[in-house]
């Protein structure tokens, strides 16, 4: 079994693992004030300080098929709701799953530890939604947080906007306030926006900042 640390870089729908302070506050000084968070909770709103959040799917253990926990999780909220203002986000990180039968033996189900009986959103989901809510005017501005998987088919929207590539790695926060460390991939952080020289003097020093030779400010 993998160290609970490193599951979120691989596919875990971990929602416990939180930007660092700096780089909220950064987010906080472009945006100049958060006006929703769509997954998140309570504890993680007191750093984020957004006026409203979704709560990231919770879920309840209803089962067991062959010796594993089987979950229900509630429906995102934040697929339901427009995302409205400034946004920011860092979203649970995953390939989506569809749901399982009874009797289910998936292997990625043996590895990670669980079953589901709810569809689950993908990293596509989440980004897809994202750069929607923002190409259709519903936000204004929004920053977001994820993996620079740069290569994969789910990143590629990002691409098209102003980007921070972090260095070194991030280290997430967990509730308790310690960092996840043992980052196994790089981060990057893009602006929907077009205040650019402010979210370059923000964020300049914590990486490269990238923009695509079609973006006009």
């Amino acid at each position: 079994m993998m160290d609970s640390h490193l599951l979120i870089h691989q596919d875990s729908l971990d929602t416990e693992y939180w930007t660092p302070r700096p780089i909220v506050e950064a987010s906080q000084y472009v945006l100049r004030q958060i006006d929703l968070d769509p997954a998140s909770c309570a504890a993680a709103n007191e750093r984020v300080r957004a006026t409203s959040y979704f709560e990231a799917p919770h879920f309840e253990v209803i089962d067991e098929w062959g010796g594993v926990p089987v979950r229900r999780f509630d429906e995102a909220q934040a697929f339901c709701n427009p995302w409205r203002g400034r946004v920011f986000m860092n979203h649970p990180f995953s390939t989506g799953d569809a749901k399982c039968r009874p009797g289910c033996t998936k292997k990625r189900c043996i590895k990670r530890g669980w079953h589901t009986l709810t569809t689950l959103p993908s990293n596509a989901d989440w980004i897809r939604y994202y750069v929607k809510q923002f190409q259709t005017g519903q936000m204004v501005e929004a920053i977001n947080i994820c993996f620079a998987a740069t290569g994969a088919t789910w990143f590629k929207p990002l691409l098209l906007y102003p980007q921070c590539f972090v260095s070194p790695r991030v280290n997430y926060d967990r509730p308790d306030g310690k960092s996840a460390t043992g980052a196994t991939k790089e981060s990057v952080v893009t602006y929907l926006g077009h205040d650019l020289k402010r979210f370059a003097a923000a964020f300049e020093p914590f990486g490269e900042i990238k923009v695509h030779y079609l973006w006009t400010n």
